[in-house]
């Protein structure tokens, strides 16, 4: 671009824009800078678009992993019962796959003890008249429990109700496992004894009892669950009964003498099922992200995508697709996804629907037929399962250091940062060119706007001289004369 000045007004006095001018100059050096901010901006975009396959890859290998996992949703057990009215169970992975029959005849219950009513009130001493002192002894755990004896003493603990509250403070500070209560109605008030454990180590009953005069009620309750298993009885202190088959805890809820409870363990179909369809999810997020970058505008009028000719993701691309559709050997015919009902669509992505004909099994009905295949396809001992291979090579991919992701972003990065040095490098150049043209155009203005000045009193420097010439000849030239 010319840089051009108005020589017509130069010498007017008006002299030069400065600020335009040099403008102009630092302006015809800004393009390469124009050129590196619109790499910058490329760079900013292709780093957040990688970043962003980068976390999709990353979920993708813990979906994956999942499936790896010899202690995960795939060796998952369920275990269902025919009446959860009477029992419901879980179960670990150690549980054996079968069917039990399980008898419910009663079940543990905590030991409870009442005084009987009185009628004095619960804010009145229960001594016996003219006793100043007392004991109460209470037995916890049945003729072979712990005797908790409890001292009673005028104006301290002989009311029902800081009775009490001396019985919960040395329950929690020794550990009796009762808890105290004053129950209050038309008839008076009663103490009320409560285990805090259920089974025949939670029973109550009252040792001994001199100088009151409250007396007590028969004890309730403290004793075992009573349950068959294939006709096998147990007892249980507890309504939650470990142990009594592997891997699986039961949960008795209620009681069902002579009607057979059914319970069946076997692979958990839920967890296993939702494992697989969170490994496709977030595949087919991953590959329709990657497809974007490869989107042909047959009219050639919308750009081409920012990751269109990006090398690492189309390598990491061509790993999937690999990965993705590789076989197991023998494994009763469930070899690769689509057997098992997982089918692979043209872009690549995967929809779970039904194994080829003649079969045309759904993945629920493959899974349910075959659970032990279904697992050993993804998942063996010797890790060369679909699953054991698919998350070694993700764990490649997503490696800080070696991921084609994360070696493009280190890349990407550094670009960047070289760009923003090489800006400021340029940008700092320019401002001091820009401070020195200013200045050097400064003094150029000055001089042209002083210019008329200048000429008016040079044009009357010479015309004063001119005058003084033309007058010193007229009136001071000598007239020589002969003396002869």
């Amino acid at each position: 671009m010319t840089i051009g000045l108005n020589t017509a007004t130069l010498l007017s006095g008006q002299g030069i824009d400065v600020n335009s001018l040099v403008q102009q100059i630092i302006g015809q050096q800004t393009g390469q800078l124009s050129v590196w901010q619109g790499q910058q901006t490329t760079l900013a975009t292709q780093d957040g678009l990688l970043a962003g396959i980068n976390n999709n890859l990353i979920n993708l290998q813990t979906a994956v992993a999942a499936l790896a996992d010899p202690l995960g949703p795939l060796t998952a057990k369920a275990a269902t019962s025919s009446q959860t009215g009477v029992l419901t169970a879980t179960a670990q992975s150690t549980a054996i796959n079968g069917t039990h029959q399980i008898v419910v005849t009663s079940l543990a219950t905590a030991g409870t003890l009442y005084s009987n009513s009185f009628v004095a009130g619960a804010s009145t001493s229960f001594l016996a008249t003219g006793q100043t002192t007392g004991d109460i002894q209470l037995q916890v755990g049945g003729v072979t429990g712990s005797t908790r004896d409890i001292a009673i003493t005028q104006g301290s603990n002989d009311t029902l109700n800081t009775l009490a509250s001396y019985i919960n403070t040395q329950s929690t500070a020794n550990n009796w496992g009762v808890t105290a209560s004053v129950v209050s109605d038309a008839n008076g008030s009663r103490l009320s004894l409560q285990s805090q454990n259920t089974g025949s180590g939670g029973a109550l009953s009252i040792a001994n009892n001199s100088n009151t005069a409250l007396t007590f009620a028969t004890p309730a309750g403290g004793t075992n669950a009573a349950l068959t298993i294939d006709g096998v009885p147990f007892s249980s202190s507890s309504n939650t009964v470990i142990g009594a088959i592997q891997g699986v805890t039961l949960n008795l809820v209620s009681e069902a003498s002579g009607n057979p409870v059914q319970l069946t363990v076997g692979a958990d179909a839920n967890q296993i099922t939702s494992a697989v369809n969170n490994f496709v999810s977030a595949y087919n997020t991953l590959i329709s992200t990657i497809n974007t970058q490869y989107v042909v505008d047959p009219t050639g009028s919308i750009p081409a995508p920012p990751l269109e000719g990006d090398i690492s993701l189309r390598s990491l691309q061509s790993r999937l697709l690999t990965d993705v559709a590789s076989a197991v050997g023998g494994n009763n015919g469930l070899v690769n996804l689509a057997s098992m009902g997982i089918n692979m669509n043209n872009d690549g992505t995967l929809t779970v629907g039904s194994t080829p004909a003649p079969s045309s099994q759904t993945f629920a009905q493959v899974l349910a037929a075959n659970p032990s295949a279904v697992q050993t396809f993804f998942q063996n001992s010797s890790a060369t399962g679909f699953a054991n291979a698919f998350n070694a090579d993700l764990t490649s991919l997503t490696s800080p250091t070696q991921g084609p992701l994360n070696v493009a972003l280190t890349q990407n990065q550094a670009e960047q940062h070289d760009l923003t040095n090489t800006i400021i490098s340029f940008e700092t150049r320019l401002t001091t060119e820009q401070a020195a043209l200013t200045a050097q155009y400064n003094s150029v203005n000055a001089a042209l706007q002083s210019y008329p000045l200048l000429l008016q009193l040079t044009t009357e420097t010479l015309g004063s001289l001119s005058s003084f010439g033309s007058s010193s000849s007229s009136s001071a030239s000598p007239i020589l004369t002969s003396g002869l």
